[in-house]
């Protein structure tokens, strides 16, 4: 993470906040329908400190080994924690219940641990649906076709409760190229909530990163995680 001066982080996490409601406001979308999810990967707590007190309410990890001391450290700042980055299924007992919403649930078996280790726990976990929008060889997630019979397969899971769907869209030096992508997800979120599967509701598309977020909220995002934009580049 580039080092910011401690204001230049409380004017980035101001300016999109102001570029979310000014997106939702071109879509004819009431603002507080989108939610802010700071991605914190490297982020150091005394930078995310920073950033709550500018604002941010949701934080997003992708690292378990990362995220763990990060929450303890911050267990009575006013936050709440999403997982959305790659779970390994060899890592789901650590995360259930430490997380309001895992984003990133890619697999039936990915869903079916997750089931597993909330019973054990006595909790439900909320979680999303992760779709390979794109259909890129290289990166994981539910493909579009035949989603809507694994979501009643899942469905049937006494401890997830499937709120949405996430995606990535692919990589690309233009952000106007992922629209048709948001566009394709939010679909596919409304053929499923068509329909009607007991148990599950669409109620949320987590899409948009920080070069593109201000697009997928034309495109009907709900949440919309965005480090960099913030926080400054990555270095790990």
């Amino acid at each position: 993470m580039e080092p910011l001066a401690r204001e230049t982080i409380a004017q980035r996490v101001q300016s999109v906040l102001s570029a979310i409601r000014s997106a939702a406001e071109k879509a004819g979308r009431r603002p507080e329908s989108i939610r802010l999810v700071a991605a914190t990967k490297t982020v150091t707590v005394d930078g995310i400190r920073e950033g709550i007190a500018a604002g941010l309410s949701i934080l997003g990890e992708n690292r378990v080994q990362e995220a763990l001391p990060k929450i303890e450290a911050l267990a009575q700042a006013p936050v709440r924690w999403h997982f959305i980055g790659h779970l390994q299924r060899r890592k789901v007992r650590s995360v259930v219940g430490m997380f309001e919403l895992i984003h990133s649930v890619d697999s039936l078996e990915l869903a079916q641990e997750i089931d597993r280790r909330a019973g054990e726990a006595g909790q439900s976990q909320d979680i999303l649906l992760e779709v390979n929008i794109g259909g890129e060889t290289t990166k994981g997630g539910f493909h579009s076709d035949g989603l809507v019979q694994l979501v009643s397969t899942m469905a049937a899971l006494s401890h997830i409760h499937i709120k949405g769907l996430m995606a990535i869209p692919p990589p690309t030096a233009e952000p106007e190229s992922a629209r048709t992508h948001f566009i394709r997800l939010r679909e596919l979120a409304e053929a499923i909530a068509a329909q009607r599967i007991p148990g599950v509701v669409m109620d949320e598309l987590s899409m948009g990163m920080s070069n593109e977020y201000e697009i997928a909220v034309q495109e009907g995002a709900t949440l919309v995680r965005v480090g960099s934009a913030i926080f400054g580049a990555r270095h790990a």
